[in-house]
């Protein structure tokens, strides 16, 4: 069983100690929620676990490998809570894009990725036209097109409607039951199967 293994790390940011010797360890299948204020450490976790940022000690490994090495980051997919889209770009050759650096049917996969994020019939579509939700919705479609066995979400469900939500809900459940790791942090009531919470 995989396990993304986190070991007596500490967080600081100017003189603010964010959080110090925290540990916890995940294996396939969990669904891993991070709590509390804004300020409280949760988006620099995430970018320590993502192998974005360095802890100030302490160490984090996937399978054995650590955090950083190119083995490490072959098994991470980060998505902050910024859009990352190319607004020149039409929706499908934004997850083209993606999908093409990982070796994938870019077309296919992309067209495939955004219907089943609700986006049927905005394949076309230029980014720049979009709403809010539907960037978001484009954005989060690149998770369905990536074989990373551990997504780090960062606010995932910010900008979805309810509809939205529960599409995302349900393919974080089925990235669980393929025996996949989800760390995320929000601020809203979410249903997921079997989650655990840390509080910050």
């Amino acid at each position: 069983m995989s396990e993304l293994i986190v070991n007596k790390i500490s967080c600081q940011r100017g003189y603010n100690d964010l959080f110090s010797e925290l540990s916890f360890s995940l294996t396939s299948g969990d669904i891993f929620r991070i709590s509390g204020a804004n300020g409280s450490g949760k988006t620099s976790l995430l970018k320590i676990l993502a192998g974005l940022s360095s802890a100030e000690c302490g160490s984090v490994s996937y399978n054995q490998n650590r955090a950083g090495s190119s083995e490490y980051q072959e098994d991470i997919f980060y998505l902050g809570h910024l859009p990352a889209l190319s607004p020149e770009l039409r929706c499908q050759e934004n997850l083209s894009f993606l999908s093409h650096l990982q070796g994938d049917n870019a077309t296919d996969t992309a067209r495939d990725a955004l219907i089943d994020m609700g986006l049927k019939g905005f394949e076309n579509e230029y980014a720049a036209n979009l709403s809010a939700g539907q960037k978001r919705r484009v954005v989060l479609a690149s998770l369905l097109i990536n074989r990373a066995p551990i997504w780090l979400l960062d606010e995932p469900f910010t900008a979805l409607d309810s509809d939205g939500i529960t599409i995302l809900e349900e393919q974080i459940n089925k990235h669980s039951e393929r025996g996949g790791i989800c760390v995320l942090t929000t601020h809203q009531d979410c249903n997921l199967l079997n989650m655990k919470t840390l509080s910050l």
